[in-house]
């Protein structure tokens, strides 16, 4: 199993990115854990406090599951990820299969914070993005998917993701093995992660296994 950490700003691509590379092995042959679905069970907290849950700062996400759900697949056994509601800021109670892959892709903006997590990926990408560009695709995603208005996104904005995000999750562009600039339009960076996932898979004598 090779595992890849993708990690970038809120609205810098990384999503994209992430489509870009399994699109190129074979469905049953990529795994992929969204770090948005380890967010922490909040359902004990009123409606009204969660809404005010700094999700962009690292003790929001339940690092200890993702690691364990990690080690199980490496281990060959189906894990059941968490589903996590934007909306309602908590955990459904259904979850996921998640079958062991040839190819792991754990992908959030804080996907490189924690080193634990960090020291288990194969490769680290960082996908850069303008912060104009970013901001935008916010206020885009939240009012259409997240039932936010745009005054509120904004705010959120300006007093949380973009100071988050200059302590948390620029800082750790460090770590990365392969910056993407432009985020999913960088066919040539793109590429490269795709040429470096086959030759490790190759060297593991795993590649081609279509």
């Amino acid at each position: 199993m090779i595992i890849l950490g993708i990690a970038g700003g809120t609205g810098s691509g990384k999503t994209t990115v992430v489509k870009r590379i399994s699109e190129h092995f074979s469905k049953d042959d990529v795994a992929i854990l969204p770090l948005d679905a380890y967010y922490k069970d909040n359902s004990h907290i009123p409606i009204e406090k969660r809404r005010e849950i700094n999700f962009d700062h690292p003790n929001a996400i339940e690092y200890e599951l993702i690691i364990e759900h990690i080690k199980a697949l490496k281990n060959e056994e189906t894990i059941q990820c968490p589903i996590y509601s934007y909306i309602s800021c908590t955990r459904d109670e259904k979850t996921i299969p998640i079958k062991p892959a040839h190819v792991l892709i754990i992908e959030g903006i804080l996907s490189l914070t924690d080193e634990t997590l960090r020291d288990m990926m194969d490769v680290k990408i960082y996908v850069d993005c303008d912060a104009d560009l970013r901001l935008m695709r916010v206020i885009s995603r939240d009012t259409q998917e997240r039932g936010r208005d745009a005054e509120t996104v904004m705010k959120r904005y300006l007093e949380t993701v973009r100071p988050m995000h200059d302590q948390f999750i620029e800082p750790t562009k460090r770590f990365a093995d392969i910056i993407v600039p432009k985020g999913g339009h960088n066919t040539v960076a793109i590429n490269m992660v795709i040429n470096f996932i086959e030759k490790a898979l190759r060297e593991k004598g795993e590649y081609p296994w279509r």
